[in-house]
């Protein structure tokens, strides 16, 4: 999947759970807060779609999906994400390289 439509398709999810997104340019890191008991997601439109689409996954991996209608392409690309995520947080990545 395109990492532009799957950005499209994570942004109706975590509309789903409540959250708006919002695109701003500046010097931030993208994330999710809570404004006035409105839960908001800004994204940094300078940073690459793929980086956008990490921060919707991140944010999607503590949440309760079960209730929520995922494409399964889209649900592979979360596992994927996540797995990938998981195996970096443990210094376990392989890169092809043959271990002497």
């Amino acid at each position: 999947m395109k990492p532009d439509k799957l950005l499209m398709e994570l942004e109706e999810i975590v509309n789903e759970l409540g959250y708006h997104v919002r695109y701003e340019r500046g010097s931030f890191r993208s994330d999710s807060c809570v404004i006035e008991g409105d839960r908001l997601i800004v994204l940094n439109k300078r940073h690459p779609v793929e980086m956008q689409v990490g921060v919707l996954a991140n944010l999607l991996e503590d949440k309760e999906l079960e209730n929520i209608y995922l494409k399964p392409v889209v649900r592979r690309e979360l596992e994927s994400f996540w797995n990938r995520k998981n195996k970096f947080e443990q210094g376990d990545l392989d890169f092809g390289e043959e271990q002497e």
